[in-house]
């Protein structure tokens, strides 16, 4: 289980301004193998959040841990998938999945295997190959995910992941998602801009508030698992965006800046 507790993150400012607060006490439980979705207004902490769950950052006062240990730096227990592939250039696919194996002394015979699987689940057997400028936007974002899940982690950061494909991959790549978090059920943690993305992947989403954020509400997503292929057409999943529309509408209407696609 993660849990925060009364966390606060500032970033200090430019030309002796005062520093920048981020997150404001902010409290947070998610449960073990959940799906979490994290929304908010654009710049209000969320790439901050999963950064301090991450290890990347630490929290200038409150706690963060993992099954009661204090998150004091990255862990081998945190697999990350950013928007921006992050990929080795040199390096073609098997390799580039393989690099987190390969930093931890897995023996080739046994990197290459577990490699080669989960190539094969995202969708990229043939491509071991090809390098990443080869690739389209959407096959790297699959190599980004397989690399993250290839380490095995007990829990998956993803942030925006598939915020800067085309709609038709971004929606193949959901469907990816769903079909691995059903087969192996790890903890996920994915901030999104988007609506239709939180509901169609959480089991519950954080709705954030403006900077410096708190937990403004969560939200029980309350769809069945695996998810069904009319899901657009259901009227909890209808009702539930229309019921988050709302919500950020009146944040924008506040002046917060809410920006969701």
């Amino acid at each position: 289980m993660i849990a925060i507790s009364h966390c606060s993150k500032s970033y200090p400012s430019q030309n002796g301004e005062p520093a920048i607060p981020v997150l404001a006490g902010l409290d947070l439980t998610i449960n073990d193998r959940e799906f979490v979705c994290v929304l908010g207004p654009s710049g209000c902490g969320k790439t901050t959040l999963l950064r301090l769950l991450a290890g990347l950052v630490l929290p200038d006062a409150g706690e963060l841990t993992i099954d009661g240990r204090p998150i004091t730096g990255p862990s081998p227990e945190c697999g990350l998938v950013f928007q921006d592939f992050a990929l080795l250039p040199w390096a073609d696919v098997l390799a580039n999945v393989a690099f987190g194996l390969e930093v931890r002394s897995v023996p080739p015979a046994e990197r290459r295997a577990r490699a080669q699987a989960l190539v094969d689940a995202v969708g990229l057997a043939g491509f071991e190959r090809h390098y990443p400028r080869q690739l389209s936007g959407g096959m790297q974002q699959r190599v980004g995910l397989a690399r993250a899940l290839a380490v095995d982690p007990a829990i998956l950061l993803m942030d925006e992941p598939f915020g800067s494909l085309d709609s038709q991959t971004r929606r193949a790549l959901q469907e990816d998602l769903l079909r691995l978090h059903h087969q192996n059920r790890k903890t996920v943690v994915f901030v999104t801009h988007s609506v239709d993305e939180a509901v169609r992947l959480g089991d519950r989403i954080v709705l954030l508030s403006a900077r410096p954020a708190r937990v403004e509400e969560i939200i029980e997503v309350g769809l069945p698992r695996p998810r069904p292929d009319d899901l657009g057409t259901s009227p909890r999943f209808v009702g539930t965006k229309e019921y988050l529309w709302k919500r950020l509408k009146r944040q924008a209407a506040a002046g917060t800046g809410a920006n969701v696609i």
